[in-house]
């Protein structure tokens, strides 16, 4: 019985620190954009088609690996994450000109 109250404790203070965690990153991101909608989506880690690349480091994280191209008229990058195996990734988003232009989660 004793064991079973300790593991709770522990439960709750593990949601504790995530939520002051959590609190605090949204605290930086409204810092740093100042538009909630935009927060939101980030802290979802929700990806959409115009999200600038900041937004999309802020909400995924640094890539595992990155394809680039360089064009006349653009730049296009792919950031890969969850590498699955040697190049293979689960999630990759494609950038031109450092604007989200697709995306393809597996």
């Amino acid at each position: 019985m004793e064991l079973v109250l300790v593991l709770v404790l522990i439960g709750v203070g593990i949601l504790a620190i995530k939520s002051l965690m959590n609190q605090a990153r949204r605290k930086k991101l409204m810092a740093k954009y100042g538009d909630v909608e935009i927060v939101d989506l980030i802290m979802k880690k929700v990806v959409w088609q115009g999200m600038h690349v900041e937004h999309l480091l802020d909400a995924l994280g640094r890539p595992a690996a990155i394809d680039r191209k360089v064009y006349k008229t653009k730049t296009s990058q792919t950031f890969k994450y969850d590498q699955s195996g040697k190049n293979r990734f689960r999630r990759r988003v494609t950038l031109e000109n450092d604007v989200v232009v697709g995306w393809d989660f597996k």
